[in-house]
């Protein structure tokens, strides 16, 4: 007796019965599991819903030796695109997967990754993806969409695809056509390196995790109370004193400007814009300790290594504050090439209302005389803001009598109420780390709210779109950061993303699932909430 095992032998055994030597009854198949080989990921299973697909049974398309990578001809971010998606591919396959420039406006075979042929319906973010028995086409009009659309190709191959040495395969994907395209323009995440600092290794790596679910903003709270993390050269004792301690006391941190560059710069190559934040009036005490200046009373007080808020102001009635605010918005938009600046305004109890309000219009000029868009918490409707300034809606209830206002004058807000966003938030009583003042957030929560409905008076058309923060009061390490954020943070993405028509608790469970052992395989630490279905072994 024969007995044929993994994907060679498969072959082998297709073979033997074309030649019609394996007679009936004289052959085993046996496929260990650990060479189980894999069936196609179907189109439903990827994570955030695709806003439309169709699929062709029995049709699929198998990534081999000979697959060539095919990218819009002179485009420089097509071809690196293309040279990601290798890089991504490589090292599980161990195919070599060349990359070069297409010479004709449709290959025939491998896959390829153009700038042109989609329809102009899915826009700068969305594609077009087409897998034929020969090739797979990813057609997109910017390259956002391509970014998106391998980040969907990516989801359609084995989870195995994610190790950083070769498995067996095989690497086969469904044949079909998917068109997708974002509900929302802003889908973010938040990290705070306020109150924990993180290194640029973890921030890159963590811009990595979120990258695959088509998250396209990072808001980073570069300063609190607990430590300020940016340098700035006119007032250098931001980052080398108030930057030196973090909640409890531990050692702090900062990034130089060449630290901040790398990470603007790693997550552009992700087409993810950075969105800094420097928090005032309040929350400011970092700053506040640095240069005594800024206190009304002109003496700076003790550095703070707690976690109370509300307790701290710029002194908003002296020019002083206003030098300091614009010579840091006017450094920190010469290194941020994206269109936002956050500016906080949040628990601000220290500050008068009047001189509140007073103080965050003058800021909106200062941020918008370099050319960049206010985003503030939502508030900064307590003030005056234009129609430009984008509020963010943290609140724990659904009704906001001046946020509603403000959007019915045209501002914009981006939803992250914080009972259903706020990954530092437990998961249930039992979680061994995070905050609960906002409430238990288990996954299910996280993912039953529809952000274009959400807040009263507030519809679609006036949301900008939906981020996610992780505070880290709590936090201390990359584990910590995964655990609270996955599987939450692709809940959120989802909403961003998806037409609301593909909400769905029990098709989304499901769907979240399935990234379990694809998250194992990455060697991510994530939360296995009950209320989902994990996959064996994941």
């Amino acid at each position: 007796m024969k007995v044929y095992g993994g994907r060679r032998g498969l072959a082998a055994l297709l073979l033997a019965l074309s030649a019609g030597v394996a007679a009936a009854g004289s052959t085993v198949l046996a496929i260990g599991p650990a060479e189980a080989a894999p069936t196609p990921v179907p189109f439903g299973s990827v994570l955030p819903a695709v806003a439309g697909s169709t699929s062709t049974p029995g049709v699929t398309y198998d990534i081999g030796a000979a697959t060539t990578i095919y990218t819009e001809p002179g485009s420089a971010a097509a071809a690196s695109i293309g040279g990601y998606l290798a890089a991504l591919l490589r090292p599980s396959t161990g195919h070599p997967l060349p990359v070069t420039a297409a010479s004709v406006p449709s290959p025939s075979d491998g896959i390829s990754l153009l700038l042109s042929g989609a329809p102009s319906t899915v826009g700068n973010e969305g594609y077009q993806m087409e897998v034929t028995a020969t090739s797979i086409v990813v057609r997109a009009n910017r390259p956002a969409g391509l970014f998106a659309g391998v980040q969907t190709l990516r989801q359609l191959l084995p989870a195995a695809v994610e190790s950083t040495t070769v498995r067996p395969g095989p690497w086969t994907v469904a044949g079909g056509k998917i068109v997708d395209y974002p509900r929302f323009a802003y889908r973010g995440a938040m990290l705070d390196v306020a109150r924990h600092f993180f290194p640029v290794a973890t921030v890159k790596r963590y811009i990595d995790e979120i990258a695959p679910y088509k998250i396209n903003h990072l808001h980073l709270h570069l300063s609190d109370d607990q430590g300020w993390r940016i340098a700035v050269d006119g007032w250098p004792n931001l980052a080398t004193y108030g930057g030196s301690t973090a909640v409890g006391g531990g050692p702090g941190g900062y990034y130089t400007k060449a630290d901040y560059q790398q990470i603007v710069d790693y997550a552009a190559s992700r087409y993810i814009t950075i969105v800094p934040e420097i928090d005032m009036p309040g929350h400011t005490n970092a700053a506040l300790a640095s240069y005594a200046e800024l206190n009304c009373d002109g003496v700076a007080p003790p550095l703070y290594t707690g976690t109370d808020v509300g307790f701290s102001s710029l002194c908003t009635s002296k020019e002083i504050t206003y030098t300091f605010v614009d010579q840091v918005v006017g450094e920190l938009a010469a290194l941020t090439p994206g269109p936002y600046v956050h500016i906080g305004g949040d628990e601000t109890q220290s500050t008068q209302p009047a001189d509140y309000a007073a103080f965050i219009n003058r800021v909106q000029r200062i941020v918008s005389a370099y050319g960049k868009t206010v985003i503030g918490w939502h508030d900064v409707v307590n003030a005056t803001p234009p129609a430009s300034t984008v509020a963010q809606f943290w609140g724990t209830t659904t009704r906001n009598a001046a946020v509603t206002s403000a959007a019915q004058r045209g501002v914009k807000v981006i939803m992250s109420p914080a009972g259903r966003t706020y990954l530092d938030m437990k998961y249930n009583s039992r979680t061994p780390i995070g905050q609960k003042w906002a409430g238990l957030i288990e996954v299910r929560d996280a993912y039953g709210w529809n952000p274009g409905a959400y807040l009263n008076g507030v519809g679609e058309s006036s949301v900008l779109g939906v981020e996610a923060p992780l505070w880290t009061e709590t936090i201390q390490s990359l584990s910590d950061i995964e655990y609270m954020a996955f599987p939450r943070l692709p809940a959120i993405a989802e909403l961003g993303w998806s037409p609301y028509s593909t909400h769905d608790w029990k098709a989304f469970g499901q769907r979240l699932g399935a990234q379990g052992p694809r998250w194992r395989v990455m060697g991510l630490n994530y939360y296995r909430s009950a209320q989902v279905t994990w996959p064996a072994g994941s």
